[in-house]
């Protein structure tokens, strides 16, 4: 007995000495970004091709934010850590796990900035958050009423929210997201690897990546919540009479960010670095349904004032992202009907935020509003949103409502969209699509622009001519895979023609003639090599410029 009591005391001791060293999670900054192996003047080794090719079109070249995190910091840190989770380098930072006197050590050594805890313990509870569901973040308000719309007869569950963005005349044009990369960052993917209406992902290797934030050290996405399989279902889907999506046949890449059973400051870091990998491989689109604005651990939370856009760990990631060239579309949140209810990343400047609206398109009651901490409008655009048809973890058609649902509906336009115009850069692309959008001349702070769709944005500007008769600026095919260019342009019957390379040097030059202006100008651009360029067309003062793909 005595020997037992002794063992119980022993084993309460243990516990008192784990609890005073509990492992959690922080971040360390580094001060410096020393390289043995990586320079600027050779990207290709941290970035790829693709990667590469947008940044050319968006007119940027690589910096130190896209060098790796110094291979020695993380070598001497990892003797220190229990865990290294990942480096980050657009923060210049390793996200590790150790307890307090391990963080106090770190934080002394010189190549150090400072240290942050992140993340209170290291494997979340499944029950951490019983009672409190993540509202507020991954928008997961998936418990709310579902209000979907009675079908007519001989419609498809997917036709109404289709037709809003106008995705069938898209689809009827060709463009249905291939060749475009699209990332998705959410909270889990179960069921996708077996669901029908995606299979053509997997059959068509359409899947690059896959990549598990949240437990760093296993390779599958396809469990968790069933949140990011909905949300990717409403990009992705192939399958007649139960879920065609608008971008079934880009390419995706999956990341899991969002911790479900708690909610921590850690899992801005996670979106972050998924954001960085995404930026790598050449990602055009990230597409995420998370927030954040408040948090298990109080002292995390952030004030109203800080919601402008470029205060939040996940704003200033975004925002670096969106200076890469990559599209963000995001959620708005469900916080609705508050004035002022966003959350961020859908605070900044640089990312679209997304609301929802109902089956008489009235802004959604959930659908949160702005303004911003700083006055400026939110959301950018809307679409449907309330009984959204959806593909479920078990394979079969679902209805839901959210503005986790209507964003990714945005994404798909938009990826459609850049295919059809590969020679927009991102600015180009949003612009366009606030163009075409319902409210357009007359954005609020429950809808934005309101509702974009295809055909008003990919039609683009049209320049008048005599009479009522209208003629459109359009330079095609784009990308050109043959010599022969056609292009629409002004009310002459000869206008200057340039083909001008990204330094801005003119590679070929001519005076183009026709016989009618309704007829286009034609020219052969035999000898082109493959790449960027700026087609220029100019008559009189009227002077129009357009970038072109040639492969």
């Amino acid at each position: 007995m005595g020997n037992y009591k002794f063992l119980v005391l022993a084993l309460i001791f243990m516990g008192f000495g784990l609890k005073s060293k509990a492992q959690d999670r922080y971040a360390v900054f580094f001060k410096y970004k020393p390289q043995d192996t990586y320079t600027l003047n050779n990207p290709n080794q941290y970035l790829s091709q693709k990667a590469l090719d947008r940044r050319l079109r968006e007119g940027i070249q690589a910096d130190s934010l896209d060098l790796p995190v110094s291979q020695k910091y993380i070598d001497e840190l990892t003797g220190m850590a229990n865990y290294v989770l990942y480096p980050s380098k657009w923060f210049n930072a390793l996200l590790l796990v150790t307890d307090e006197a391990g963080a106090s050590e770190m934080e002394s050594l010189p190549f150090v900035d400072r240290v942050e805890m992140v993340a209170l313990d290291f494997v979340p509870s499944p029950n951490a958050r019983v009672g409190r569901k993540i509202f507020a973040s991954t928008t997961l308000k998936i418990c709310l009423p579902v209000n979907h719309r009675k079908l007519g007869t001989n419609e498809n569950p997917y036709d109404f929210q289709n037709s809003l963005l106008r995705i069938p005349e898209m689809h009827e044009e060709g463009f249905t997201g291939k060749g475009i990369t699209v990332a998705v960052f959410d909270a889990g993917f179960p069921g996708t690897d077996e669901a029908s209406a995606l299979s053509h992902l997997f059959d068509n290797n359409q899947i690059l990546a896959t990549k598990n934030l949240v437990k760093p050290w296993s390779d599958n996405v396809f469990t968790a919540n069933q949140h990011g399989t909905n949300v990717l279902s409403l990009i992705a889907a192939n399958e007649e009479g139960i879920l065609v999506s608008g971008a079934p046949d880009a390419d995706y890449f999956l990341a899991i960010t969002e911790e479900d059973a708690t909610e921590y400051i850690v899992e801005e870091y996670n979106w972050v670095r998924a954001a960085e990998v995404a930026d790598s491989l050449g990602v055009d689109i990230i597409n995420s349904s998370v927030g954040y604005y408040d948090f298990d651990d109080p002292t995390m939370n952030y004030s109203f004032d800080e919601l402008d856009g470029k205060t939040t760990v996940i704003a200033k990631g975004a925002n670096i992202a969106a200076q890469r060239g990559i599209l963000i579309v995001n959620s708005v949140g469900n916080n609705g009907p508050k004035e002022s209810s966003l959350v961020s990343p859908s605070d900044s400047e640089m990312v679209l935020a997304i609301g929802a609206v109902d089956k008489e398109l009235n802004v959604s009651n959930f659908s949160s509003r702005g303004p911003t901490g700083d006055g400026r409008i939110k959301p950018d655009l809307a679409t449907y949103g309330n009984g959204v048809a959806l593909i479920r973890s078990n394979g079969n058609l679902g209805y839901s409502n959210g503005t986790s649902f209507s964003a990714p509906q945005i994404a798909a336009l938009a990826a459609g969209l850049w295919q059809a115009k590969p020679e927009w850069t991102r600015v180009e692309l949003v612009e366009n699509l606030i163009r075409s959008a319902t409210q357009a001349e007359a954005k609020d702070n429950l809808l934005g622009y309101g509702i974009p769709n295809f055909y008003d944005a990919y039609y683009g500007e049209i320049l008048a001519v005599t009479g009522e008769e209208q003629i459109p600026w359009k330079v095609f095919p784009n990308p050109l895979a043959t010599d022969d260019l056609t292009i629409y342009f002004g009310q002459g019957l000869s206008a200057e023609f340039s083909i001008i390379d990204m330094n801005g040097k003119t590679i070929q030059s001519a005076v183009l003639i026709r016989n009618s202006p309704k007829d286009p100008f034609r020219t052969s651009l035999q000898g082109l090599k493959a790449g960027f360029y700026m087609v220029q067309m100019q008559d009189g003062i009227n002077l129009k410029r357009t970038k072109l793909f040639r492969q």
